[in-house]
C-alpha cells in the first residue's frame, strides 16, 4: 500500500515539492554560513519523495544548544512558511476522501519542516 500511495503521491505534487526542496538546498550549501541549513533542505528533499510508511523519530543529538540554535534561526526563515505551505495543502487534499491519506502525510511533514534538526523521517 506505502508503494501506491508514494507513487500516486510522486505524481500529485510530492516530485516538484522535494525538488523544490532540493535545489534550496543546494543554493544553500554555496556559502559557508548556509551549509547547515542546506542538508538539512536535502534531508526535507528525501523525506518529502517518499513519506508514506515512514514515521516521525527525534533525531539522537537534536535536543542540544547548537541544534536548538539552529532551529529556531530555521523556523524564523523558512519553517513557518513551508509549515504554512504543507498545513495549507493537507488541509485541501482533506476536504475529500480519498484526499486523506495525503493530508494526513502532509501533516506528518510539519514538524518536520518546522524543526528540521530535531526530527526525521523514518
Amino acid at each position: 500500500m506505502s508503494l501506491i500511495g508514494n507513487v500516486v503521491w510522486l505524481i500529485f505534487g510530492g516530485l516538484p515539492a522535494a525538488i523544490g526542496y532540493f535545489l534550496g538546498g543546494v543554493l544553500m550549501c554555496l556559502t559557508v554560513v548556509g551549509l547547515p541549513f542546506g542538508v538539512a533542505a536535502i534531508k526535507l528533499a528525501g523525506a518529502t519523495l517518499t513519506p508514506f510508511g515512514k514515521t516521525l523519530k527525534s533525531q539522537p543529538g537534536g535536543e542540544g544548544c547548537l541544534s536548538t540554535f539552529f532551529n529556531i534561526l530555521w523556523l524564523l526563515l523558512f519553517g513557518w512558511g513551508i509549515a504554512l505551505i504543507h498545513i495549507s495543502g493537507g488541509l485541501l487534499l482533506a476536504i475529500t476522501v480519498v484526499g486523506l491519506p495525503f493530508a494526513q502525510q502532509h501533516f506528518k511533514l510539519i514538524p518536520v519542516a518546522l524543526f528540521p534538526f530535531t526530527y526525521r523521517l523514518e
